[in-house]
């Protein structure tokens, strides 16, 4: 009962700057805007304004205050909300794991740009796929991602992919457990031939709204062990695997997922690889 009533509470706080920033919003914003423009652009500007402005920049300055705490299982957005579980590894450089993933099928995901954001826009809008498209940011060792892949499901829309986010880290010594692992390295890049690379695997089946600030996100599919065998499988099919084991991080369970309506599910297993 006692920690119903905190994750509750916890709730509710969240919701509190929300409502302060509709109120804002919808007695300070809009009349601006649509004072300037036709009513459905000011609806626009006013959503964009809240959801993309002033709600992520007081989350954030609330992050600063009350730094997130969270299990390595999975990683979190830049809010600090959590995200897609933890569940594979590739332990090789940076060149090995871009060059096997390749070999792989998969595409290296492109950095954000104003070019590269817009084609993505057009992508979706006619459903086209856009095998490299950006990746949002998503946080662990208190870094966004290092490098991201994807690969567009066939027959799908701009808005379904497969995709993994990895974070370089290092290990000590050969036996690979939860304990040996360095979940603390915040160093942008770590350089070796033994790098492990800690990824996140999921996959997006279209469109939803973020739970806490009505963004618009991907909603991802609930199965991401299927995703992470996805990975492992093709890497096998490309004779690129020397050895492969299982490090336990968590005891199974579900995620409930920033997208509205969003959940995930995870044995806790983080699935290791050792290139060729």
């Amino acid at each position: 009962m006692t920690n119903y009533l905190v994750r509750a509470g916890k709730r509710f706080a969240v919701l509190i700057p929300g409502i302060i920033i509709a109120y804002f919003s919808v007695s300070k914003v809009f009349p601006w805007f649509d004072k300037k423009f036709p009513v459905a652009l000011a609806i626009f500007f006013t959503y964009v304004v809240g959801a993309y402005l002033l709600i992520p920049a007081l989350l954030r300055l609330l992050r600063l205050i009350v730094p997130t705490k969270h299990l390595q299982a999975y990683c979190v957005t830049p809010d600090g909300f959590a995200s897609d579980p933890v569940n594979i590894g590739i332990i090789g450089g940076r060149q090995q794991l871009i060059d096997a993933m390749q070999a792989a099928g998969w595409s290296v995901a492109d950095k954000h740009s104003i070019r590269n954001v817009t084609k993505q826009i057009i992508s979706v809008l006619l459903s086209e796929p856009y095998a490299s498209a950006p990746m949002s940011s998503l946080y662990l060792f208190g870094r966004k991602q290092d490098i991201g892949f994807e690969i567009p499901i066939e027959g799908g829309t701009g808005g379904q992919r497969h995709h993994v986010r990895f974070w370089a880290t290092v290990y000590k010594g050969d036996d690979l457990n939860f304990g040996t692992i360095a979940w603390h390295v915040r160093r942008g890049e770590v350089i070796g031939d033994d790098t492990l690379w800690v990824g996140a695997a999921s996959r997006d089946t279209g469109f939803a709204f973020i739970r806490h600030n009505v963004q618009i996100t991907h909603m991802i599919d609930p199965n991401t062990n299927a995703e992470r065998e996805l990975i492992v499988d093709g890497l096998k099919k490309a004779d690129l695997v020397d050895s492969t084991q299982s490090v336990k991080i968590n005891a199974p369970y579900t995620l409930v997922n920033r997208a509205l309506l969003g959940f995930l599910h995870s044995d806790g297993v983080l699935k290791i690889i050792k290139l060729k």
